[in-house]
């Protein structure tokens, strides 16, 4: 025989209550023989506890809660039963809407709710559900019985969690299945005292109720079907690569429910642990999926942990003092004096110096612990023995669970380590002496990245990198191009899952938790109603409370690059593609720069050279120790291609807008014609020598006269250059008479700064420059003679998209 328990999210309407009658009836054919729990509709305790405290509070409002209540099981009634005997059927749930009816009318009369009357109240809940179901079945063709447990499950007066009297229920059960041969409906979480009174089992009431049943019939096992596929690693809603555990021992549940995650509750597997009778945890909606079993032995040996669940919220009370230190019954004074105002300890941690002990107690109890310890110890804190009590709140629970960590070296440190590699404090640590679980205090904000980061630690499943993308532009629409291509790859060989979570462009935001289809990211932003604001956009992602988040700037906006600072002290990563940020006031450049040397990242190679490793080769040369001397460059991929191009074969203008249709300019050519792209990448550098510099300091020698510079149109602005093409063309012409080209370099030694129209010849590294080549000519102590040169692509959308995500990669190469 096997029990088969079901709450209220399986039978939540009529349709989902026809899907519990189907696996029943399954399960007879299998099992032959068995009997059914069942909780209260979904929703209708609640509604029923609302409509007793709105009586007992006077007002007419449980009337109308009432009249749902009603007409929702009426309605189950009819969508149900198509039987002959639907008439008589519905007398019966009449006639118990009506007793429900009169009991609140009472309440509403004497003002008065007692933890007896909402006991009785409560059982309407599981009496009208099971009847309507028990007749639900009948009408299918199979032979059902309705079954009060209050005539089986004798407790003692203590309403709202009765404590059960085992030894008279065990008999009760007995007797009353002994000559049963119909599949018994019966009802959950509801008892009653020797004397009839109605009782309620407490929390997690109709799963005790069918634990109770099942131990005492010694069934093969007991089935608690629910809304998940099982006892799962994590909070789903918290941890969203969790999944399923396939076994579980009983005191691996028990630990795991104490601390908040959603398993059945202890006092439901003592009868059945009693009795060595396994729990399966079944998903109602996903009836074929084997579920979780709870037993004696663990037989999962798949990972050293079993699960990790948590204590959203709860204060931390510390008492500490010199007094303390070797006395004997301080220990006991205080945790006497809480239980005796019954306030429940979660965690406990003293230091092994006897100076202080940590209590985790729920923030509700704070106040009145609080003071009832500072009176307890009264005249040791008025002698300064013990200090006055420290109250630290917003801070929750995590706890580690699993007995396989048991004799297993090294668990405490790879929690430990994952945290610390992720800037998360532990405020406080409890481990018992069995090794079954690892609890931590840790601040409530950091609760949800916690979980995500220890959950990937012991279950190295999939790691999820979460990007956050300012602009999908070109740079941006490529970049997405090569996270296509590259996500199988990077799965295959890191076990990593690049998830666009935010995107954003100069008018509109979007953001998705659970991922946007990174094919159809600019679509999808494009129909988003959600308008930009830099704000909006930082709040989204600092709330983003996972591990592993990245934001990409590939936009030229001065306000998104004045936001890193705050994403950094946030633990987000930042990548950046706009040069605002490092070129910018040096005291925010160094606030970067500084932020950025812990675990979180701070990268823009990409803001000098494109996709070329300069800003990577110039940090590696200060950190071997080496010393530079001197940095000639040609930094613009733009200005290369125009002089690169510009042979006598076209006019100089002609050139430019060769450059702008192939895209190699931006969209207004003058951004790099008058040079201040160069400028910014040349201040970077110097700054990355260690040099504090600002833009100001750098002499700059435009290659066209100030005039041309300003605020008409591009159209208009492309016709003054030809006013230049003459003059350009001599001097052209005068470098060739010399063999020499023309370059735009930019120049740094002696801590001097400039960039200047150039001529250089033969021996010149710059001059067999081609197409859109940067390259960056380095001088230091140990390369004085032979410089090192760093030559490639300067421009275009793949080199620096490609650039941003070497950057992206080489955070990703520091998870786990």
């Amino acid at each position: 025989m096997i029990i088969l328990k079901f709450g209220g999210s399986s039978v939540g309407n009529a349709e989902r209550v026809k899907s519990v009658v189907d696996i029943v009836i399954k399960s007879l054919e299998v099992n032959k023989k068995i009997a059914v729990v069942f909780s209260a509709f979904q929703g209708i305790t609640d509604l029923l506890i609302e409509a007793g405290t709105q009586a007992a509070a006077g007002s007419n409002k449980y009337l109308t809660l009432l009249e749902l209540i009603n007409n929702k099981h009426k309605q189950a009634l009819k969508e149900l039963v198509k039987h002959e005997n639907y008439n008589d059927y519905e007398i019966v749930i009449e006639r118990r809407l009506n007793e429900l009816n009169e009991l609140l009318q009472g309440v509403y009369l004497i003002k008065e709710l007692t933890p007896k009357t909402l006991d009785h109240l409560m059982s309407f809940g599981e009496r009208l559900s099971c009847q309507i179901i028990t007749f639900c079945f009948n009408d299918k063709g199979v032979k059902a019985d309705f079954c009060d447990a209050r005539k089986l499950i004798k407790t003692d007066d203590n309403y709202n969690n009765a404590k059960v009297d085992l030894l008279q229920t065990n008999t009760n059960v007995k007797e009353y299945f002994e000559n049963k041969t119909n599949l018994q409906v019966i009802t959950g979480f509801i008892s009653s005292t020797v004397n009839e009174e109605t009782t309620t089992l407490g929390r997690g009431g109709s799963d005790y109720t069918a634990s109770i049943i099942g131990a005492a019939l010694d069934v093969e096992e007991i089935e608690i079907w629910t809304d998940v596929d099982g006892v799962l690693t994590a909070d789903p809603r918290k941890v969203t690569n969790s999944f399923p555990v396939l076994n579980l021992s009983y005191e691996e549940a028990m630990e795991l429910s104490h601390f908040g995650a959603k398993v059945i509750h202890p006092p439901t597997m003592y009868p059945a642990m009693v009795k060595h009778i396994p729990i399966r945890i079944k998903n109602t909606f996903n009836p074929k999926f084997l579920g979780t079993i709870i037993g004696a032995k663990n037989t999962d040996f798949r990972f050293r942990i079993k699960g990790i669940s948590s204590v959203d919220e709860v204060s931390i009370l510390r008492v500490q003092g010199p007094g303390m230190v070797g006395v004997a019954g301080i220990a006991k004074r205080l945790f006497g004096t809480l239980a005796a105002a019954g306030i429940n300890i979660i965690l406990i941690s003293q230091a092994s110096s006897e100076h202080s002990i940590c209590l985790a107690i729920l923030p509700k109890y704070t106040s009145k612990a609080k003071k009832i310890i500072e009176q307890e110890f009264v005249y040791e804190i008025k002698d300064g023995l013990v200090n006055e009590v420290i109250v630290e709140n917003q801070l929750s629970i995590i706890a580690v669970v699993g007995e396989n960590m048991r004799m297993t070296a090294g668990n405490a440190g790879k929690v430990f380590q994952s945290l610390g590699k992720n800037n998360i404090n532990i405020i406080a640590i409890a481990q018992g002496s069995s090794e079954l679980n690892i609890s931590m205090v840790i601040a409530k904000e950091r609760l949800v990245e916690a979980l995500n980061v220890i959950h990937n630690e012991f279950f190295n499943k999939i790691y999820k990198v979460n990007l956050f993308l300012a602009g999908v532009g070109n740079i941006g629409n490529e970049l997405l191009n090569i996270i296509t291509k590259k996500q199988k790859k990077l799965l295959a060989d890191k076990n990593v899952e690049l998830n666009i979570v935010g995107v954003a462009n100069s008018k509109q935001m979007l953001f998705d938790k659970k991922g946007i289809d990174i094919a159809n990211c600019k679509s999808i932003l494009f129909d988003s109603k959600q308008s930009m604001s830099t704000d909006g956009y930082v709040n989204n992602i600092i709330t983003h409370k996972t591990e592993n988040n990245i934001f990409v700037d590939c936009t030229t906006s001065q306000q998104i690059a004045d936001i890193y600072l705050e994403l950094l002290e946030n633990g987000v990563n930042v990548v950046a593609a706009n040069k605002k940020a490092a070129s910018g006031n040096y005291d925010y450049y160094k606030k970067l720069k500084s932020i950025s040397n812990g675990k979180v990242k701070f990268l823009y190679e990409t803001n000098v050279g494109a996709g070329l490793p300069i800003i990577e080769t110039i940090k590696g040369l200060i950190e071997s120790g080496d010393e530079i001397i001197s940095i000639e460059a040609v930094l613009s991929g733009t200005l290369s291609y125009i002089f690169n191009s510009f042979n006598g074969s076209k006019k100089f203008s002609e050139i430019i807008s060769d450059a702008k249709n192939k895209g190699y300019t931006e969209p207004d050519p003058r951004d790099d014609l008058n040079g201040m792209d160069v400028l910014r990448k040349l201040l970077i550098l110097i700054r990355e020598c260690g040099i504090i510099i600002e833009a100001g300091d750098i002499e700059k020698v435009n290659i066209l006269p100030d005039s041309v510079f300003d605020n008409s149109s591009v159209d208009e602005f492309m016709n003054k250059i030809k006013l230049y093409d003459d003059d350009f063309e001599n001097v052209r012409k005068d470098a060739a008479m010399e063999n020499k080209k023309l370059r735009y370099i930019a120049e740094y030694s002696n801590n001097q700064a400039k960039i200047v129209l150039k001529t250089v010849d033969l021996n010149s590294p710059f001059y067999n420059l081609a197409d859109t080549d940067n390259m960056v000519v380095i001088k230091t102590a140990n390369y004085n003679k032979t410089p090192l040169v760093i030559q490639g692509p300067g421009a275009g959308v793949k080199v620096t998209a490609a650039g941003v995500m070497t950057d992206i990669m080489k955070i990703i190469n520091n998870i786990g």
